[in-house]
């Protein structure tokens, strides 16, 4: 596809459809110098910058992310189309002087893009991770198109705008600024946008098992921390970073009954009726509440920086609560007075969400099977996946269904148990770090006055490579979002704050300028 930036106006231009183990410090590429440590650069990115003047659109969030929101890339859960964003991506890079390439996937058209801006190697590099996949639209349940960036009122809509195309074009646009006024970082800043993040085979881990040593970084930025708005939706209330994500794992709920003639269903012999009790049963029920040190600071610093008075009071009743009663009553509390009740009900308990269900295959025929698969997100160092399993077999033990987790790669349930315990345990990243402690002086001088505050992410990243290795990661996703902002993330009508995106990029800026050579 043509990636060429003359263009004064970038929609008209651009068509709507189109496990690692024991790497170690030498694959890191560190190596002791002095006493220090050093990063030795790969050879192919030791290009320096051309000095290229780069177009303004590049530099403005908002014209970067309609282009980037009208490319189709949706991700139907076996990766998707990402070579023409990847194409075009690779084409502003290239205007910046910076060294960039695509990195082929064994499924066509998958591809995911590193560019590399060097930096003097006084220190690791630093990872920005983003993705350019998308899940699917509804379009006929968006009120404007998915893939055209329109602004209403304020708010641009578009399939990615938050998750997360908006983040990428506040990492990439104010990186772009910095190189544009000739900036020299003290070490790489590797920008890497990849493929599969929604879903597929050839995300980040097989990045990571076949091209480490283009993304090995001391540190990594990615999606995650909510800046929180206060009850007019607009004000920044709190600014975070997480530090640490849920643990995902998925359980399948089948029923069996008879399969017959759909003119004489058999009462209490219908798999479709059993299955939909025990749906019915699960609905209702939530996991109890779990505290841990991560979502205790969390919940203190959204306390101490709400204004309002009522919720202030019910987060603090749960915090000091005695017992696991006490708790659970303030918890409900929490989530009654809070302006983001989906988002801090995710943070208190493991989650369960239906999120497909299968049954018959034919209108006169009654089926034999019927299956929910029950998406679930555990807190790490809350209760544990198998704790929950646990617990949602015996509640579901006189329904007749058949409860199991689901495992991959020929595993064993006790394996996949054991596997996540591992990832339950595996602790938050260190604040004590140059990155962690570069996001907090931004937010201090672009969100002054705004709380700053470290937090678990109630979902996931590609993370996972980089933190088997103890890399520590944390997750922004920068822009102030209202609660209707937050929930359409995978919905419909996904959109964000043009002024937010506009002030968020500002903030990465400053995140930037924290690393600048001395």
């Amino acid at each position: 596809m043509d990636h060429q930036l003359e263009h004064p106006s970038h929609e008209a231009a651009l068509p709507r459809r189109t496990v690692l183990g024991g790497i170690g410090a030498a694959a890191l590429g560190l190596t002791a110098a002095g006493g220090a440590t050093a990063y030795a650069r790969p050879s192919q990115s030791a290009t320096s910058l051309t000095g290229a003047a780069i177009p303004a659109a590049d530099k403005d969030p908002v014209d970067l992310l309609k282009r980037m929101l009208s490319y189709d890339t949706q991700n139907y859960g076996q990766g998707g189309t990402t070579r023409p964003h990847g194409e075009w991506l690779k084409g502003v890079w290239e205007n910046a002087g910076v060294p960039v390439e695509i990195i082929e996937t064994p499924q066509a058209d998958n591809v995911h893009v590193i560019a590399r801006i060097p930096g003097t190697g006084d220190a690791e590099p630093l990872l920005l991770l983003g993705h350019s996949d998308v899940v699917p639209v509804e379009e006929e349940n968006w009120d404007v198109d998915p893939f055209a960036g329109k602004v209403v009122d304020g708010e641009i809509y578009g399939r990615g705008a938050l998750d997360m195309k908006g983040a990428n074009s506040a990492f990439i646009s104010a990186m772009l600024r910095h190189i544009d006024e000739g900036s020299q970082f003290d070490r790489d800043i590797i920008v890497l946008t990849d493929c599969d993040e929604e879903a597929g085979s050839y995300g980040s881990r097989w990045l990571a098992e076949n091209h480490w040593d283009k993304i090995a970084a001391g540190s990594v930025l990615t999606e995650g921390g909510w800046f929180l708005a206060q009850s007019d939706r607009t004000t920044p209330m709190l600014i975070t970073a997480t530090r640490q994500d849920n643990v995902y794992f998925n359980l399948d709920i089948t029923a069996k009954g008879v399969a017959t003639h759909s003119s004489k269903p058999i009462p209490d012999e219908t798999a479709i009726v059993t299955l939909s009790r025990a749906v019915s049963e699960l609905g209702e029920w939530e996991a109890p509440v779990h505290l841990t040190e991560v979502t205790r600071e969390y919940f203190t610093a959204v306390m101490e920086a709400t204004d309002d008075e009522r919720f202030a009071k019910a987060i603090r009743l749960m915090l000091n609560a005695r017992s696991q009663p006490a708790r659970e009553r303030a918890a409900k509390l929490v989530v009654s007075r809070s302006d983001y009740p989906y988002l801090h009900r995710a943070l208190l308990r493991t989650t369960h969400a239906f999120v497909i269900e299968e049954a018959g295959y034919k209108e006169n025929v009654i089926p034999s099977s019927a299956e929910v698969r029950v998406n679930c997100r555990g807190i790490p160092g809350g209760e544990k996946p198998r704790e929950f399993l646990a617990k949602v077999r015996e509640l579901l033990a006189d329904r007749e269904v058949e409860v199991a987790l689901v495992t991959y790669d020929g595993e064993s349930e006790e394996e996949a148990l054991a596997g996540l315990d591992e990832t339950w345990a595996t602790p938050p990243a260190d604040l004590d770090t140059d990155l962690y402690r570069s996001l907090t002086g931004a937010a201090e001088k672009v969100y002054e006055g705004t709380p700053f505050a470290p937090a678990l992410f109630e979902a996931g990243t590609s993370l996972g490579p980089w933190r088997a290795e103890g890399v520590p990661g944390y997750g922004v996703y920068p822009y102030v979002l209202s609660n209707e902002q937050l929930i359409g993330m995978h919905g419909n009508n996904e959109r964000i704050f043009v002024e937010a995106l506009k002030q968020g990029t500002d903030f990465m800026y400053e995140v930037f300028a924290g690393f600048l050579a001395k």
